[in-house]
């Protein structure tokens, strides 16, 4: 269960996003707006950290871009800092690009190979719960009931000309394929996809290979 607060955060989420994701080499039309689509959240079995990965219209492009809310700065990430949040119930959280914190890397490959872990968000107002939907639905999974390790993921160092709207992570198990641009596609024997009102037809967020 994802737990939402009655609360204000400075800078919004979507002020957030519009000035940070077009300054990323993955974004095709810098000059261009950032729409927000949705987004969904994860679990973080310790319950410390709050994971949340957005979907952005960007011209004709849509991409994937995972977050992290930290209650205090990751060590050794400086590179992955996106902003500090100022957040009305919570304080200052630290909000990280996900796809630098092992954390979000862990459950993204964990909901890709089964299917399941998506959280449910939950509000409470006056001392009634309320759920707090979103509009995009995801589809995974593909792997077996063989207990299998989804952390120790580390990133390869983009070769000269490579596509940047692939992040490859690897473990000693998987590499994992992440798109930070999305685009239409059968739903992969191992991977992640999503679908929203105005999108039917399921998009590729990731794709797993065992090694």
């Amino acid at each position: 269960m994802a737990l939402y607060h009655d609360a204000t955060v400075t800078p919004s989420k979507p002020d957030l996003l519009a000035a940070w994701v077009p300054t990323q080499s993955w974004c095709p039309h810098p000059e261009m707006p950032v729409e927000v689509i949705g987004a969904y959240r994860f679990d973080d079995p310790e319950g410390q950290v709050g994971m949340e990965t957005a979907l952005v219209r960007n011209a004709d492009a849509v991409l994937h871009v995972p977050m992290t809310y930290r209650a205090e700065p990751l060590e050794g990430n400086d590179d992955g800092l996106i902003c500090e949040m100022h957040h009305t119930a919570l304080g200052t959280r630290w909000v990280y690009d996900g796809l630098t914190d092992d954390r979000l890397v862990t459950m993204l490959a964990a909901v890709s190979i089964t299917g399941q872990g998506e959280a449910l968000g939950m509000v409470s107002y006056d001392g009634v719960w309320h759920i707090a939907p979103t509009n995009v639905r995801l589809r995974g999974g593909g792997w077996g009931l063989k207990r299998v390790s989804v952390d120790g993921f580390v990133g390869d160092v983009p070769e000269s000309g490579s596509d940047e709207s692939l992040c490859r992570l690897r473990n000693d198990v998987f590499e994992m394929v992440v798109h930070r641009q999305v685009a239409a596609g059968s739903q992969p024997e191992l991977g992640l996809t999503a679908t929203w009102p105005d999108q039917p037809d399921p998009m590729v967020l990731t794709e797993l290979n065992a090694l």
